[in-house]
């Protein structure tokens, strides 16, 4: 489950990178926002930016906004919030999957941690059991690893109704910490 404000831009760009990254698994990837829009689409920039990181235009096109409520984080293996107001959001929201809850970029800086071989070794009999125990190998990490000099680095920009320019950062930032994702959820559902 991928979490920001209104589910137009970074939330959306995220699950639908992650769902085409992961096709070949069969994960499923979601995204809702804390605060936000009901059944909106993307904004266009965040559509252009999909399609050019390899989205299908039409499932990009055919997102729609919605509401993140409590039911939505009792079954996602892993929650990647955009920023730290939105894992505090979803904290709130589900206190128990705090420990499953990251903001993306925070996930990324604590994964780099982990090697290849502490996560295809993790336990589960199911796909689902492994990814869970992966999210947990990567949350111990927290307090371990030395946390950015600046907050917000863990945070991802919101690029909603500014310029190109900010799309392109708020990119830059989500992509590298969606790489680190895959890595993860690849290394661990390998089983």
């Amino acid at each position: 489950m991928t979490v920001c404000t209104g589910n137009i831009c970074r939330s959306p760009l995220a699950q639908l990178l992650l769902a085409t990254r992961l096709s070949d698994l069969g994960v499923a990837v979601e995204s809702a926002g804390v605060r936000g829009l009901n059944a909106a689409p993307m904004t266009p920039e965040a559509i252009d930016l999909a399609v050019e990181y390899g989205v299908a235009e039409d499932a990009a096109d055919a997102h729609r906004s919605r509401y993140l409520a409590e039911p939505m984080l009792v079954a996602p293996d892993l929650i990647l919030a955009m920023t730290r107001d939105h894992r505090r959001a979803i904290a709130e929201l589900a206190p128990s999957r705090l420990r499953a809850t990251f903001t993306v970029r925070e996930f990324a800086r604590l994964a780099g941690d982990v090697s290849d071989d502490e996560l295809a070794a993790v336990a589960g009999k199911t796909p689902g059991e492994r990814l869970r125990a992966a999210s947990a190998l990567v949350a111990g990490r927290r307090g371990l690893v030395a946390a950015p000099s600046d907050p917000a680095d863990d945070d991802v920009i919101d690029p909603y109704r500014r310029d190109w320019d900010v799309y392109l950062t708020s990119a830059r930032q989500l992509v590298p910490a969606l790489d680190q994702v895959e890595r993860v959820v690849r290394l661990s559902t390998a089983g």
